[in-house]
């Protein structure tokens, strides 16, 4: 490694501050103009395409990034500080056009000496997002500046190996990208189907409780460590759901804590619906058998009502959920009103789940795969960036 050389990110970059776009034309309510903000970076840095933030007015066109800009948030607001610094690539999002925010970086390169994606790379490295942590200013919201990011040093490998490099972690965030939109054109199918056979057509309204089972989970003794050492079941809290398929979770527990507490064994498929706080109406699909917390209302399908139809039963009436919730501290909806939620029921169930059920065998495949090649950019992009693992043209 002889011939990688000690840089700063300012011999070769700056850092430009967006605008400062006026709050009272901020909105949620979507024009063709979307905000980046900081909500719109991954953990562990790239592109988020939700919550978004729309902007209702004139704008000045110096501001409107372009695909493939490379940006960075340099404000944070969650507890761990866990977005700032990151970086992500602006796409392409079809009869829109993304605006320059303030407090968020905009990466301008001062000459050709780097690869463009190498430095993208470089700045989705834990040390070089800790770096920005560790220098960052704020309590409870944290921020960082061009001058602080630009004065980040590393090592720099010469140009064919950093392009090397770039490539190899690209073509795997690549494939992780293709899964990502093949699963959304297989939901955006099914949801079509459920739209037409159960919302067009004729349809009989029946409470959800009247057609499967429902319950909650529990939490076993936080006192018992052992509850949690080496378990052997997902156990699901609330802030996991993710709309999607939970393959694995943050904490399991094992078969003394199920034993021991109110948290139940709940088969593969079931459906799961936040109850309480900030997630309140937020919903997943488990992959395979496991358990869940209190906070969370698990809806069990069966042979007539099976979870194709569930799941996306759910997933058309969730912000219904939402408006039923109550509480002003916090927000809260029940087991009794979940069950109480009227869902549309017609005799096309079974042809759905024929139809449906390949979709969502393959939805689940592809979250799999997604699962092993994002470990596999993990683990391969310290070690390429450190010359640990080294790369050739």
């Amino acid at each position: 490694m002889s011939e990688w050389k000690t840089a700063k990110l300012r011999d070769h970059i700056k850092v430009k501050h967006g605008y400062a776009f006026k709050g009272k034309d901020i909105t949620d309510v979507e024009t063709d103009a979307i905000l980046v903000t900081p909500g719109n970076f991954k953990i562990g840095g790239g592109f988020k395409f939700n919550k978004f933030k729309y902007f209702n007015a004139d704008f000045p066109t110096d501001y409107v990034l372009s695909k493939g800009d490379i940006v960075v948030t340099m404000t944070d607001l969650s507890k761990e500080s866990d977005t700032l610094g990151y970086s992500a690539k602006i796409p392409t999002i079809k009869g829109k056009c993304l605006l320059h925010n303030q407090r968020i970086g905009l990466v301008e390169f001062v000459n050709e000496d780097v690869c463009k994606d190498f430095v993208y790379w470089l700045m989705r490295t834990s040390e070089y997002q800790w770096y920005c942590v560790s220098s960052a200013s704020g309590t409870s919201i944290m921020h960082t500046s061009p001058s602080r990011i630009e004065d980040y040093e590393f090592k720099l490998p010469p140009l064919p190996e950093q392009k090397s490099i770039a490539s190899v972690l690209s073509s795997l965030d690549d494939k992780i990208d293709l899964r990502h939109r093949q699963n959304q054109t297989l939901e955006q199918m099914a949801e079509t189907l459920f739209r037409q056979w159960f919302v067009e057509e004729e349809s009989e309204l029946i409470p959800l409780g009247d057609c499967i089972k429902t319950t909650s989970g529990g939490t076993p003794s936080r006192k018992r460590l052992d509850f949690y050492e080496n378990g052997i079941y997902q156990w699901v809290k609330s802030k996991e759901l993710n709309g999607g398929y939970i393959l694995d979770t943050e904490e399991k527990i094992t078969e003394d804590a199920l034993a021991n507490s109110s948290a139940k064994l709940l088969p593969g498929n079931s459906v799961l619906i936040a109850m309480y706080g900030a997630t309140v109406g937020q919903f997943a699909i488990i992959g395979q058998e496991a358990t869940c917390n209190q906070a969370i209302c698990a809806c069990i399908s069966n042979d007539k009502f099976p979870y194709t139809f569930i799941y996306h039963t759910i997933k058309a009436n969730v912000e219904e959920l939402k408006s039923r919730a109550v509480g002003s501290a916090q927000q809260n909806i029940s087991q009794v009103q979940i069950k109480k939620l009227e869902i549309n029921v017609n005799n096309n169930i079974s042809k759905f789940h024929l139809e449906v059920h390949p979709m969502m065998n393959r939805i689940k495949a592809n979250y799999n795969q997604i699962r092993t090649l994002t470990a596999m950019r993990d683990t391969l992009l310290p070690k390429l960036m450190s010359g640990e693992v080294r790369v050739r043209e």
